[in-house]
């Protein structure tokens, strides 16, 4: 039986810089919008890493997409957690 896996892209403040402000960074794939929510979560978690999340495009938008941040991991190297 095959089993079709899905590929989450996922980012870390090492990979953004360690901005320390809220706002639209250009960043290589299109413009990331980090929230004040987010920062505070890495300061907290400075190894949490979040789901890049694309916002649908505008139809005459310039190439490059927006992204902004979804879900998180706060152990991403962690290995996982088994109740058995």
């Amino acid at each position: 039986m095959a089993v079709n896996k899905i590929t989450v892209d996922k980012i870390t403040w090492d990979r953004v810089g360690r901005v320390t402000e809220p706002g639209r960074y250009m960043y290589t794939f299109g413009w990331l919008t980090i929230t004040a929510g987010d920062l505070e979560i890495w300061k907290q978690y400075p190894q949490a890493a979040f789901t890049l999340l694309e916002q649908p495009a505008e139809p005459d938008a310039p190439i490059g997409g927006e992204f902004h941040l979804g879900a998180f991991d706060i152990a991403p190297s962690a290995p996982p957690y088994s109740t058995h």
